[in-house]
């Protein structure tokens, strides 16, 4: 079993000092796993609200759920939402000697009721699939091909991957967007979500969305919000700064799981994902998810300006500005232009990802980085001051 230590580090941090920890992410993500193996060893009740019993006996939820004690889990809580209520009620109470851990399928209307409804006593823990981090930078490949869903990574082989993937699509569309009180058409979704798979890491441009699909912009922006709300998309949003060049004011869409990208994208295998012509934006999005995933960051953005010069991902991390240019080549090329972009922006460094087989610098504040270094990044961040990265010996 891959240990998912991150996850549990933050739950034990975050229990034990909020009354109510969420745990939220896309189906299939290992969520009922992690909390499961966070209650080993705890004194601990578990409710699995799929269960008819489960949801019989939390029926008077302030009754049965006031007098526990311990770690109290309530998993799949988007299926009982009226449980949010209750529980705001009794962890104000002054006898209660519990922690609450919920566990839930991310969804708009889910996070908007809790965070209203338990202002002050509750704390998120955002969950993904595996990362770099968790399977080793040894299957780092093997990663971006499958994605990080627990049941695609882990099967025995490419064939049942990808019969998952397709499978869980089908189901996403057909019980869970509906199941979380969504109401669209089946066909309308997965055409929007195959039309996305195309724009994987693009500029959005929702009169482009809604004239292929016969909708207003609003309703394609809603679309869209939808599946960054359930933690499919990422909307990677525009930085703006002081400078003369009009610069991009749109987010870029990129699909968060590589999997489910390449299943839509119909590369079924290594050589046909290679072959493809998005696969240079697939292996942005992947590295991109793997960076924020080791930095720990909830905010990111991109920086771009209409008359050309772009920085595919910015971050700000321990009070220095970072840029990542992510480049599917194991030499890549520099441009003048790139560096420019760096200087105009002024950032602290910029690193160039990319499958080379080690890290070299190329100036003072660019340096080229192995994606099979993504786990070491803080590392590499902390010693940028003492120049221990080697020279390129070209």
């Amino acid at each position: 079993m891959i240990s998912r230590t991150n996850y549990l580090n933050r739950l034990f941090v975050a229990t034990g000092r909020s009354p109510v920890t969420a745990l939220l992410g896309p189906r299939q993500s290992g969520k009922t796993t992690l909390a499961r193996q966070f209650a080993e060893g705890r004194e601990a009740t578990h409710f699995d609200l799929e269960s008819e019993q489960d949801r019989q006996i939390l029926s008077n939820p302030e009754l049965t759920l006031g007098a526990l004690r311990g770690l109290v889990v309530l998993d799949e809580i988007q299926l009982m939402p009226s449980l949010i209520q209750a529980l705001r009620v009794i962890v104000d109470l002054d006898d209660v000697d519990a922690q609450f851990l919920i566990v839930g399928s991310a969804s708009p209307d889910l996070i908007r009721d809790a965070s209203e409804s338990l202002a002050g006593r509750l704390e998120f823990i955002d969950i993904t699939g595996f990362d770099v981090n968790e399977i080793g930078s040894e299957h780092i490949y093997s990663l971006w091909r499958r994605g990080g869903l627990p049941r695609s990574f882990l099967a025995l082989s490419e064939a049942d991957s990808v019969a998952w993937r397709r499978d869980f699509i089908r189901t996403f569309l057909e019980r869970d967007i509906p199941q979380i009180g969504i109401r669209i058409p089946t066909v309308a979704m997965r055409r929007f979500w195959a039309m996305l798979a195309h724009w994987h890491g693009q500029i959005w441009n929702a009169s482009e969305f809604s004239r292929s699909l016969g909708v207003s912009d609003k309703t394609a922006r809603g679309y869209l919000d939808l599946l960054t709300g359930t933690f499919m998309i990422r909307q990677l949003q525009p930085w703006f700064t002081n400078v003369s060049k009009r610069q991009v004011k749109a987010p870029k869409v990129y699909f968060r799981d590589t999997g489910l990208l390449h299943a839509l994208l119909g590369a079924e295998t290594e050589r046909d994902l290679l072959g493809n012509p998005r696969v240079g934006a697939s292996w942005e999005g992947f590295i991109m998810e793997q960076i924020l995933c080791v930095l720990n960051q909830p905010q990111a953005w991109f920086w771009a300006a209409h008359s050309g010069g772009e920085i595919d991902l910015l971050v700000q991390f321990r009070g220095k500005w970072l840029g990542f240019e992510i480049k599917f080549s194991e030499a890549p090329t520099i441009s003048k232009l790139v560096r420019n972009t760096a200087e105009l922006l002024a950032l602290d460094h910029l690193f160039v990802v990319c499958p080379a087989r080690r890290a070299y610098t190329v100036s003072e504040v660019i340096s080229v980085l192995p994606a099979s270094a993504i786990p070491d990044l803080n590392s590499h961040i902390e010693t940028l001051s003492e120049s221990t990265l080697r020279p390129d010996p070209k």
